[in-house]
């Protein structure tokens, strides 16, 4: 195992000269010795999240690595636990270093050392030299190194190697606006000063529900850099907004910063005769005193702040909805099909006529309705108990007046309304969710550091999509977006399609929700790239199949619920927000829009990321496996597919099922086709391990209670049908084999063709693949039994023998073979003498005289056999060969 790591407390310069080595270490696992500076933690989940599998120590077992890559450090006290595999046998230690050395300074068969500012530098330097490429995010990764090692080039240890190392990055689209975001200067004592003074004037205003934090100072002189005391100022309160007045030798300056996007400080500083970017500008004030440029200041800010609207993209839609007269005893069926705790009431379509009358009538509670059931009132309408004294907001309503009618007025669900039409509705996990997603409107320290969320629920990927995705996909993409812009739907890539490109995984898998109508845009699309639909009209579904057999799977945005536990589901129109959370797991919750404004915006409602980043396989709610069990083999199959690992309350919930016995439609196709896919991985022993971990062998096979068990035999049997398998893929030839027969047949090895055909009926297997399967075994195994007895065989023999048996059947019978002579049987069969075939035809046969009959197959067979066993070599010893034993 190739490692590449640093020193413990891992910096800017250890970080960047781990990526830059791993360029030069293709394949090479990055792994940091222990924690990180808080920088560089809040960089890599705000940045690198999915960009570098940055490995934990606990998954590397020291004693494997046999090739270890030190960056930034000598000492062996700062690499934690990779210190022990200095110890390992014939171990290759490699050192990359910008420190003077120390006594006890580890030595490596490979070590660049150099008295330049960062380490990176050195590493940068050998990329150049050997034309390795780097695109601008690890241009901009590397600068990050070598600026903080050098305070932005000002230290003393600063070489001209560091500044060229800087240029050329610039030159490979290194973005110095993220440098600044992260790198921490060291403040003077003079400017320390300055901070402590300007932090006892700070004052905070509260315009349109945002805080604006206001400091001013006075000094007699001119100070050079003060802007860098208000950039520390900002850090250290973790501040989103401040306005810094500061009357230096005379002159009032307006220094500003925000973080906002509801506060442009450019269109501030412009109105006071300055300029700048939304996020910093600046001013020089003229003709005013501190008081006043203060009072214009405050003045200017009530102007030109205005809190964005988040109604519109905050609301669950469309909204789901009761009418007055609906009875409370149904109201509460719609809340448990919906998994809701409330709903908003409509007045009846004979009342909305009338403007006065409000288009929400109220909302009702499931603590309400249970109540009302409590007292034998379930009859009654909902109007009768519903709370009519209710709050609606627009879809431009902001953050501040969601929270204040949930938390102050403390209503549970806010309908959100445009042009008397219901549109949505806000929820209080709405809020929360936005509240934690966005720290900055919490208190602070009011969540935990390790609870914080890794990444916004949107974020754009377009690097991502570039660097993973080849241009045929990525023209594909915005071609479906376009398509559906023109028909004014949005369209979104979503499940293992972005799961996948999030872990840059390849998965040419298209799935593809749109919010319309998915029939009518996928007939559109077909259109467009000339290829050819097929649609799914219960399930608003459709797929579209390119001219090159590329395939995109279309569907409406939907939410499912379902009638009675393990049913089918039933679909109604939705929001990709409560599709997704139809979905079966976290990590396969997440979409990319595809719609030319907003191509590649990730959509992440539920926190889907970091269960993503934690390799968490994590249901969306309590009732998933109720619903559909099938979604317990989904997890199990991801699990040991991807490397992930079931989390204990997902774990529990599958216990839970299993003891509900939720599997009693024993027919349901759903589990066999899920079966199938488990057994059609490439090596699914973890898998069928894991399904009898958790007792599930008792729902698959039934009859099979006293005989299948995860023991020696029974996983003797399965190891022996994965090597199998694994040699037939190995040798690449053109035949088919379906691997989840193999499997199931060595599953089925000590039962009896009764309990097979009672599986296969069981699950309504077709005819077809149930004789095929049946016909296999007993084939097989009686073949077995034939070759146990027999010491040596002819060619011909082993062919007549095995002639019977499809390749399902043949690696069937290498799994269940006692005797290495009846796997070489076997493998000569399946890569030369089944391939075998006479010289002679039945044409030359009758050129030769002889009429076509019976005979005519005892001779080829004869021929056959004599190819076969090496009697005849050439065309002419054929015709010798049945002149001979066929006189005319």
């Amino acid at each position: 195992m190739l490692v590449i790591t640093t020193h413990l407390n891992a910096d800017f310069d250890g970080m960047a000269s781990m990526i830059a080595a791993q360029k030069l270490y293709p394949g090479a696992v990055l792994a940091f010795p222990g924690s990180q500076e808080k920088g560089l933690r809040d960089f890599i989940s705000q940045s690198l999240l999915y960009s570098y599998d940055f490995q934990k120590t606990k998954n590397i077992d020291p004693a494997k690595v046999d090739q270890l890559v030190v960056v930034d450090t000598r000492s062996s006290v700062r690499i934690g636990p990779f210190a022990a595999c200095l110890k390992n046998p014939g171990l290759s230690l490699h050192i990359y270093d910008h420190h003077p050395g120390a006594a006890g300074d580890m030595e490596g068969d490979v070590q660049v050392v150099d008295n330049v500012g960062a380490t990176v530098t050195i590493l940068t330097q050998i990329l150049k030299e050997r034309q390795i490429s780097v695109n601008a995010d690890e241009a901009t990764i590397f600068c990050l190194g070598i600026y903080e090692d050098t305070g932005s080039l000002t230290h003393l240890t600063t070489t001209p190697a560091d500044l060229k190392a800087a240029a050329w990055l610039l030159e490979q689209g290194a973005r110095l606006d993220i440098v600044s975001q992260f790198i921490t200067y060291e403040l003077t004592t003079l400017q320390v000063e300055l901070l402590h003074d300007l932090m006892k004037t700070a004052q905070t205003y509260t315009i349109q529900g945002i805080p604006i934090i206001v400091v001013s100072l006075t000094l007699p002189d001119y100070i050079d850099d003060f802007s860098l005391i208000i950039r520390r100022f900002m850090n250290m309160e973790n501040l989103d907004t401040l306005f810094a007045l500061v009357s230096m030798a005379g002159r009032i300056y307006l220094i500003a910063r925000s973080r906002i996007p509801e506060v442009n400080v450019g269109t501030i500083a412009r109105d006071l005769g300055g300029g700048g970017h939304s996020t910093a500008a600046s001013a020089t004030i003229q003709n005013m005193t501190m008081i006043e440029a203060q009072e214009k200041l405050i003045q200017v800010l009530h102007r030109h702040i205005f809190p964005q609207p988040i109604a519109r993209e905050m609301m669950s839609q469309p909204a789901i909805t009761i009418s007055v007269d609906t009875s409370i005893h149904q109201a509460n069926l719609t809340l448990t099909r919906y998994n809701i705790t409330s709903i908003p009431v409509l007045p009846l379509p004979s009342d909305t006529k009338d403007a006065t009358v409000p288009l929400v009538a109220g909302i009702i509670t499931r603590m309400v309705i249970e109540k009302a059931i409590h007292h034998n009132l379930g009859h009654l309408p909902v109007g009768e108990y519903m709370t009519s004294d209710i709050e609606v907001l627009s879809l431009n309503a902001t953050l501040s007046d969601i929270q204040d009618v949930i938390i102050e007025h403390r209503q549970r669900l806010i309908p959100i309304v445009h042009e008397r039409e219901l549109k949505g509705v806000i929820t209080r996990t709405d809020l929360l969710n936005r509240l934690v997603n966005d720290p900055s409107h919490l208190p602070k320290n009011m969540i935990h550091e390790s609870e914080q969320p890794s990444l916004a629920r949107t974020r754009n990927i377009n690097t991502l999509i570039v660097e993973c995705l080849s241009k045929k996909i990525i023209t594909l993409l915005r071609t479906i977006g376009e398509v559906a812009d023109s028909l004014q739907f949005n369209a979104f890539a979503v499940g293992g399609f972005v799961r996948d490109l999030l872990l840059k995984k390849s998965n040419l898998d298209l799935d593809v929700v749109i919010e319309g109508d998915g029939i009518v845009f996928a007939k559109r699309l077909a259109e467009v790239l000339q290829g050819r639909v097929k649609t799914h009209e219960r399930f608003a579904t459709a797929m579209v199949l390119m001219p090159d057999g590329f395939k995109i799977d279309v569907a409406t945005a939907r939410l499912e619920y379902y009638e009675y536990p393990a049913a089918l589901p039933t679909v109604e129109l939705s929001s990709i927000k409560l599709d997704l959370y139809r979905r079966d797991f976290t990590i396969n919750a997440m979409a990319i829009h595809l719609n030319p404004a907003s191509f590649g915006t990730l959509n992440d409602f539920f926190n889907c990321q970091n269960d993503l980043k934690h390799r968490a396989i994590k249901v969306l709610h309590n009732l998933s496996f109720v619903e559909d069990p099938t979604r317990i083999f989904r997890a199990i199959r991801l699990e040991k597919r991807m490397d992930f690992q079931i989390v204990e309350h997902t774990r529990r919930l599958i216990r839970s099922a299993v003891k509900m016995q939720l599997f009693g439609k024993d027919s349901d196709p759903r589990f066999l086709t899920e079966l199938q896919i488990i057994l059609s991985e490439e090596n699914p022993l973890p898998a069928i391990q894991r399904l009898a971990e958790f007792d599930l062998f008792q729902f698959l096979w039934p009859d099979l209670k006293p005989n299948l068990k995860i023991d020696r035999r029974f996983m003797h049997i399965l190891t022996q049908a994965y090597r199998a398998l694994s040699w037939f893929r190995l040798l690449y030839l053109k035949d088919r084999c379906e691997a989840w027969m193999v499997y199931l047949l060595a599953i089925m090895g000590r039962s009896t063709s009764t309990e097979l055909l009672a599986f296969c009926k069981r699950f309504n297997l077709p005819d077809k693949t149930m004789g095929t399967l049946l016909g296999q075994k007993e084939n097989a195994e009686k073949i077995a039994g034939l070759m146990m007895r027999r010491r040596a065989m002819r060619n011909s023999e082993i062919f007549r023998l095995l002639i019977s048996l499809d390749n399902e059947g043949l690696l069937y019978l290498m799994a269940i073979a006692r005797k290495n002579d009846i796997k070489m049987a076997v493998s000569l069969y399946v890569t030369s003498l089944s391939r075998i075939r006479p010289l002679l035809s039945g044409q030359r046969l009758k050129d030769m005289g002889y009429r076509p009959g019976p005979a005519f197959t005892s001779m080829l067979n004869d021929l056959l056999d004599a190819r076969l066993d090496g009697l005849v070599q050439s065309e002419a010893e054929e015709e010798a060969l049945i002149r001979r034993n066929y006189p005319l």
